[in-house]
């Protein structure tokens, strides 16, 4: 998990509470919807400060890595997609999900970014981020039962529609997803 792709990285080394954040909010404003922002830090503090104001400013806190005395902070810029209206007609909750995985022979397909993947992902589920899967259906079969997951079932609501609209007969949702999944998980 040494290499994880981010967008921009931004050095708050050195600095203490409140300027991580600070300078975190504004690093955020220049990313696009869906990009990961990399936060390096050395205020032992700043892990809770950044997971805290993530999740009050609607951004989601992936995780945190140690390396030596620095701290490498990744969070994903939210976006308006995130909370819109679902649209793909054939859903399923986090339970039916779990129960299926029980029973076998089943697909999950996390849409998420490689980031998100990385941090906490259903064991087996194949990683192929929203904006890679029109150049990657040929890595999924057509006739398998698909279960389609990312962290909120919006981004996986659109990656269903592309699925069925590319001649995927067995699509799924899974919602809310991963941001209240409490099977089992796993990381890279």
């Amino acid at each position: 998990m040494n290499s994880l792709k981010t967008d921009i990285t931004l050095d708050a080394k050195g600095l203490a509470c409140p300027m991580p954040i600070v300078k975190t909010k504004k690093a955020m404003k220049e990313l696009e919807a869906g990009q990961v922002l990399e936060v390096l830090a050395t205020d032992k503090g700043s892990k809770a400060d950044l997971k805290a104001w993530a999740g009050s400013s609607g951004h989601q806190y992936l995780g945190t890595i140690e390396d030596g005395d620095v701290l490498k902070h990744y969070l994903r810029k939210s976006s308006s997609e995130e909370t819109a209206e679902r649209k793909y007609p054939n859903v399923s909750s986090n339970g039916e999900l779990e129960q299926k995985l029980a029973a076998g022979n089943i697909v999950v397909l996390d849409v998420r970014e490689a980031a998100e993947y990385a941090f906490n992902h259903i064991p087996n589920a194949v990683s192929i981020p929203l904006g890679e899967l029109e150049d990657r259906l040929n890595e999924l079969n057509k006739e398998d039962e698909i279960y389609v997951v990312c962290r909120t079932g919006s981004r996986s609501d659109f990656a269903a529609q592309k699925l069925a609209d590319n001649g995927f007969s067995n699509v799924i949702n899974v919602v809310p997803g991963m941001s209240e999944w409490t099977g089992k998980t796993e990381n890279i």
